[in-house]
Parts: structure tokens; sequence; C-alpha cells
């Protein structure tokens, strides 16, 4: 274990949209930091709460029952403020007031900007990926996404079983305005027939018409859309394929409710692992720093070096979703053949 380089008092926030697993690792921040001689501050509302000094002092007591519970306990917010100089400037003045030392930032890029100006103000600050987009470069793992993931699936299961039982096509709406992995992933899982994701989509409506037609022409009497929030649109969507195919087409937009619940066991270690590897980063005297997990291992990065890291969907998921759909065929001669 680190030798504690001095730093007696840290701070703890999350910050942008929230993700389940994040009481975990706030607790793990609040309880390792206190169990290694620290002095923990919870901060509301993310960095608005930093800027308005809404501050409160955490002891284990404060993290009691929580690790099981969905959302934030400190509350969280975007804050349009923090990307002024006189945003981050009254930050830095609260963290000095308050005598934070170190501060542990939960939250996704836009979160880990915000980290990066107050480090270069001489703030220590230990950044955590949380958000359900599972769309940070510089890891495979983002605290939320695992729950978020089978909260959609067990949703869309429940829709496939109603549109089997009405013979109609359904288009389910995941959450992922720029990325699409929650619904690559769900795609894969609940066996849909197409899948559209913000990053591949090439707004070919005729290419799902055409889908669903021959599906229903070879006997498959449902059809399942998953489409991503950066896609959108679902409802109209649904309206245009039924005109134009005959069959009921219904929409349902699962919304935020892929944010909240009971984080999943994975959620939970993984959370609770990178909020103690936060403080020790800090103890260290460390800063600037990113917690990351890839290859079966949790590391750590510089936070420029995290946010100029870029990060593609998979072809090759992609394409194994396509194989694994009713409407993978080789060549156009098959699909000739398949038809005839």
């Amino acid at each position: 274990m680190a030798e504690n380089k001095g730093i007696k008092t840290i701070g703890v926030l999350t910050s942008g949209g929230d993700a389940p697993g994040m009481n975990a690792a706030i607790r793990a921040v609040v309880r390792r930091g206190i169990a290694r001689g620290l002095t923990v501050k919870g901060i509301r509302r993310g960095y608005s709460g930093l800027i308005e000094e809404d501050i409160v002092d955490m002891t284990a007591k404060s993290v009691s029952d929580t690790i099981a519970k969905g959302g934030t306990i400190l509350y969280t917010a975007r804050c349009a403020e923090m990307r002024t100089p006189e945003g981050v400037q009254k930050a830095v003045a609260t963290c000095h007031k308050f005598g934070i030392e170190g501060l542990v930032v939960i939250g996704g890029d836009g979160s880990y900007r915000g980290a990066e100006k107050l480090a270069n103000e001489g703030i220590n600050v230990i950044g955590i990926p949380g958000t359900i987009d599972l769309d940070i470069a510089c890891t495979e793992y983002t605290i939320g996404f695992d729950t978020a993931v089978n909260t959609a699936m067990d949703a869309i299961d429940k829709v496939r079983d109603t549109s089997t039982s009405h013979e109609r096509c359904s288009i389910i709406e995941v959450m992922g305005r720029h990325a699409g992995y929650i619904a690559l992933w769900c795609g894969i899982a609940n066996g849909a027939e197409d899948i559209l994701l913000p990053e591949k989509y090439d707004f070919d409506e005729q290419k799902l018409i055409d889908n669903i037609i021959d599906n229903r022409r070879r006997g498959k009497t449902h059809h399942i859309i998953i489409n991503a929030e950066g896609v959108g649109h679902s409802a109209s969507m649904a309206r245009r394929i039924e005109a134009a195919t005959g069959i009921e087409t219904r929409a349902t937009i699962l919304g935020h409710m892929q944010r909240g619940g009971s984080p999943t066991c994975k959620d939970r270690v993984y959370a609770s692992t990178m909020g103690c590897i936060a403080v020790d980063l800090l103890i260290e005297g460390k800063t600037k720093r990113v917690v990351g997990y890839n290859n079966g291992e949790f590391s750590d990065y510089d936070i420029n070096e995290a946010l100029a890291m870029s990060k593609a969907i998979s072809e090759y998921q992609v394409e194994i979703a396509q194989s694994l759909s009713h409407n993978y065929y080789r060549s156009e001669a098959l699909r000739a053949a398949d038809r005839s």
C-alpha cells in the first residue's frame, strides 16, 4: 500500500448523466479515504455544486446501504459555467476554501474536460469513467453500462413476447446519442432482425422495409428493430413502415429507465475497485489521471492522453449481429433463391 504523500482532504463528485454503480464508486471513495486517514467531502450536483459550494462532510455511515441503489446520492448536473475561465476559477477557489487537495470526478468525457482544467490550476484530480454509453475510449468498461444493457435487454424480451403474439413489427429505441453500444449489444442479445447504430446507419429505410417483407414471406411472424437514440424518430419510422408493408408496427422508447435501477454485480464490484484505485492514486501524489479497465486489468492514464483517444464500434460485432439475424445473405443470388 502506497505511503501517503501528505494529502489530508479529498472531494468526490458525479457529473453528467447518472449511471447505475455511481453510488458504489462514491461509497468506495469515502470508505477507502477514511480507512487511509483522509477527510472526505461530498460535492453535490457535480461541478455546479463545486462552484456554488454545495459541499457536505462524508462519513462511513453517509454511504451505508447505498451500494445497491441506482442513480447518485450526490446528485448530478451539467454545468455550462465550468466551460468558462470564470467558472473554473470559482471551482478552484471552492477547493481551496474547503481544503480539498484531491478530487475524484465520476463521469464521462465532458466531466474529464472539467477535471483537466482543474488539474491545470493545481488541483489533484483523478477521473473514474461513469457513463452507460460505454463511449470513453481509454477503457473497455464504464460504470453503468452493464446494468443499462441488461435493463434494456430485459425490456426488449418483454416487447418481443407481445410483438410475437400480435405478429407485428416492433421498433425499440434504446439510449445512445452518439454511441451505439447499447443498441449493438441488445441487438445480439435479443436476436434483433435489424440494428440501427448512429455510427453505421445509412438512413436507407427501404432496406428495412424490404427486410420486413422478405421475412414475412419466409414465414417469420414478427420483426424486431433496435434503434439507437442517435438515430431516433422511432414513432414516425413506425408509421412509415406500417404504411409501406401493411404490417402493424409499434415504437417503444425505453428512455431513462435504462439509467436507473439497482446495479449489477459487475457494476458494483468494478465501480468499487475504481473508487479505491482513485483514492490510492491521490495518496501516491498523482494527478490528472483517469482510471480504466483493459485486457482484464485496471490501469490509469493521463487525462490528455485519454481525451485524445478515439473509440470505434466493433466492425466484427456488427458483422456478427448481421450474420445471426434473419436478414443475413452472402449474396443477392441467395436472396433471390430464397424468395423463389
